[in-house]
């Protein structure tokens, strides 16, 4: 299987990533997370991501190998960046590929729910008013996480 894993400050070419997943497959899915501007009817300035260098990779790791064992992948991609980003920029690309469209879209979505709840970063907001708050985990997440 063709694994990419990165955890970055620099932005990633969505459409080159894919490209990278196209040998050999029938189907890719992908699913590109950006920064919201507006949380909760404030309006965010930035959202700062932070993550445990090695500790990060290797979770992302063992979920591409879980949904590699689950569904027939031919390729998988997760770049997830941190740093201080602000609103409209892109936070995470999650990309499969497979022979059949069905692999490709279930465990696209898998990883993304798991990437929520699985994934050792940590998330502060800073609001356009001067505030700031960490992002707590929220039960939806961990519903949609063990659901699968």
């Amino acid at each position: 299987m063709n694994l990419r894993i990165a955890v970055q400050e620099a932005d990633f070419d969505a459409t080159a990533e894919l490209a990278a997943l196209s040998a050999g497959a029938g189907g890719i899915a992908s699913f590109i997370g950006v920064v919201r501007g507006n949380v909760g009817g404030k309006t965010l300035a930035a959202l700062r991501l932070e993550h445990y260098p090695g500790m990060t990779e290797k979770a992302l790791e063992h979920l591409a190998d879980a949904a590699a064992a689950r569904w027939a992948l031919t390729g998988c991609t997760i770049i997830h960046r941190i740093g201080r980003l602000t609103p409209g920029q892109n936070i995470v690309l999650v990309a499969t590929a497979s022979q059949h469209r069905a692999a490709a879209l279930e465990a696209t979505a898998y990883l993304i729910d798991q990437l929520k709840t699985a994934a050792p970063f940590w998330k502060a907001e800073e609001f356009a008013d001067g505030t700031q708050a960490w992002v707590a985990a929220r039960p939806e997440d961990d519903t949609a996480a063990a659901a699968w």
